[in-house]
């Protein structure tokens, strides 16, 4: 009963949408019609008379003028192309065991199979139509192609039957065969509506509008073009303001037959795999902002995120009471083994999320580099902090801070943390922001207005409520303006050389030629960081190189964490508190306490990059 009302009113909303592309159409035409009734009164002497003929004049011409702007704006519409989302194409000699799946489980529903798989760096699934001519892969020169020992012919060559089934990759890696085919299933029913002629008009339809919109919204070059593209956006929405109504019932009526017509596939695993789903989400999202981030900030993309995500929901699974019998059903088949090379698409799928959440190059390169998992503590923790603390150090250069760390030190001209500690627990007053010994000591090029100060961590301004000292608000205000200026110099030169993937070993490469790169990142995954976490991570970087250059501490990657210290291969995790009591209230005791207690010498100058 649910199948068929969900149907119904998918039907009867994708009619009201056709029905105002009717009127549209008729009003386009109704000027014209107007002026043919005066032409034809005219020539046969039934609308004659004195002023007819101006009459007839002026209507024809404002017919042939709608007409003209009508079929500008059908051609906008018609030739726009309608964004697509970037994923990785799977090819089905690629996995054909994926395909096999899909289309068996497509006959159980008796609906149509999907026409490709692709892959999406997120914990997502969806259908997307690719109809339209840009989106479809160019034919080849020579032969006719095949499929499964078949030729298809220019129909099956240029129009894809169904739309293309897009799967999130952490579910393949995450999930067992059974459970990813539990979750497909709703997604795979929704071919069914797809198939129907007015379902499938009205989503071409509303696409073409908001593609057209999106054509006009962008600047033109010349005038003309910038009135013409005007016009025809304006029209253009007009007729999406009055079908959006009615395109969300439709999608809301699909998404219902889907689901009904799907409760017959896998029901009792199908509960089972919707928990798998919020775990996937909660591993992933730790995944990026803890993990991977820190390696894309330092110009080195991990080729194995899929894979690594399989390891941060085992590690919470062990350390989550509530998840902790998810670890058992690990020793099934995992959906990845229906790939072929799943470390081919795993990287592809790697690169793209790279792309997607931080806006990195299309290719490799010297300063963005692929990194393994066992490379990562060596290759991005150790250097991230090593890059922090000489940061760090040149900031306090440019303010003037002495480098003598103390009558005990053995080079007094070093880098040490001494230094850092003594100039943050100083009592002595801060130079004023705007003052000339702030400008004469401010690294070349620092530009920190007032408000921008104060937002970075003046004492009016602390998230916390608690007072900051004034030298760690000034310390963080520069530090601020250094790393902007570092990372917008890296943002053109990444930019400048920024190109298209080429596909990859057995699989096609990610699809970027069909968006634009001026928008990257599509989705960044956390907001600008304030000048008070800046503080406090380069400081968390000076205190692990001392521990690692003069106690043998190590760099460590924990998987829902992210860089972490390992001391006598234990994690060490109460480093935080210790480090915010000196930057948030200039007390230095709680950490020389943990230093003395670990052994590490503040004193001893230490290795940076």
């Amino acid at each position: 009963m649910g199948v068929e009302l969900g149907a119904h009113t998918a039907r009867s909303r994708a009619l009201a949408v056709l029905r105002i592309r009717s009127r549209a159409l008729a009003v386009a035409l109704l000027p014209a019609a107007v002026a043919v009734v005066l032409l034809v009164g005219g020539s046969t002497g039934h609308i004659d008379g004195p002023g007819w003929g101006v009459v007839r004049a002026v209507v024809t011409g404002f017919a042939a003028f709608v007409l003209l702007c009508a079929v500008g704006v059908a051609l906008l519409v018609a030739r726009s192309r309608p964004a697509m989302s970037p994923t990785v194409p799977v090819a089905e000699e690629s996995a054909p065991d994926l395909y096999r799946m899909v289309r068996d489980l497509a006959d159980r529903l008796e609906v149509p199979a999907p026409s490709a798989i692709a892959l999406t760096p997120d914990c997502d699934s969806w259908l997307e139509d690719r109809t339209h001519p840009a989106h479809i892969p160019p034919r080849p020169d020579s032969g006719d192609e095949m499929e499964g020992g078949r030729v298809l012919g220019p129909a099956h060559r240029r129009t894809p039957a169904a739309p293309v089934l897009v799967i999130g990759s952490p579910f393949l890696w995450w999930m067992r065969v059974g459970e990813l085919r539990a979750v497909l299933a709703p997604v795979v029913a929704g071919t069914g509506p797809s198939a129907h002629p007015d379902i499938a008009a009205a989503r071409r339809f509303v696409r073409g509008l908001d593609a057209a919109v999106a054509v006009a919204s962008e600047p033109s070059r010349g005038p003309l073009t910038r009135i013409v593209l005007g016009v025809g956006g304006w029209v253009a929405r007009i007729m999406l303001r009055g079908c959006r109504v009615h395109a969300a019932e439709m999608e809301r009526g699909v998404a219902t037959a889907a689901a009904e017509r799907a409760q017959t596939v896998d029901y009792g695993l199908r509960i089972v795999a919707q928990e798998q789903v919020g775990l996937a989400y909660a591993g992933w999202d730790r995944l990026l902002t803890r993990v991977a981030l820190p390696a894309w900030r330092m110009g080195r993309w991990p080729s194995r995120l899929d894979a690594g995500v399989v390891a941060a929901l085992t590690e919470l699974s062990r350390r989550d009471r509530l998840a902790e019998g998810f670890t058992s059903r690990l020793g099934e088949r995992p959906a990845c083994d229906l790939l072929e090379e799943p470390g081919a698409i795993d990287e592809a799928t790697s690169l793209l999320a790279a792309r997607l959440f931080h806006g990195g190059p299309a290719e490799t390169g010297p300063d963005w580099a692929p990194v393994d998992w066992a490379e990562y503590p060596d290759e991005v923790v150790d250097r991230k902090w090593r890059t922090d603390a000489a940061r760090l150090h040149r900031v306090l250069d440019g303010l003037g801070v002495s480098r003598a760390a103390g009558p005990a030190a053995s080079e007094p001209e070093g880098p040490t943390l001494d230094r850092v500690m003594d100039h943050l627990t100083s009592a002595a007053p801060s130079l004023p922001e705007g003052s000339p010994e702030y400008e004469q000591h401010a690294p070349e090029g620092t530009d920190i207005d007032a408000t921008a100060y104060e937002a970075d961590g003046g004492p009016e301004s602390d998230e916390d409520g608690v007072p900051a000292t004034e030298r760690s608000a000034e310390l963080a205000a520069v530090l601020s303006a250094e790393l902007a200026r570092e990372e917008a110099a890296t943002t053109a030169g990444s930019t400048a050389s920024s190109a298209p993937s080429t596909a990859s070993a057995g699989q096609g490469g990610p699809d970027l030629a069909l968006w634009d790169d001026g928008a990257l990142p599509l989705f960044p995954l956390q907001p600008p960081r304030t000048g008070r976490e800046l503080l406090g991570d380069h400081v968390t970087a000076m205190v692990c190189c001392a521990a690692m250059d003069t106690a043998g501490a190590m760099p460590g990657l924990d998987w829902l964490d992210g860089p972490s210290l390992l001391v006598n291969g234990e994690r060490s995790a109460d480093l935080g508190p210790r480090v915010l009591s000196l930057i948030e209230e200039g007390d230095p005791a709680p950490l020389r306490a943990w230093l003395l207690n670990l052994g590490v010498r503040p004193e001893k100058p230490v290795r940076l990059v």
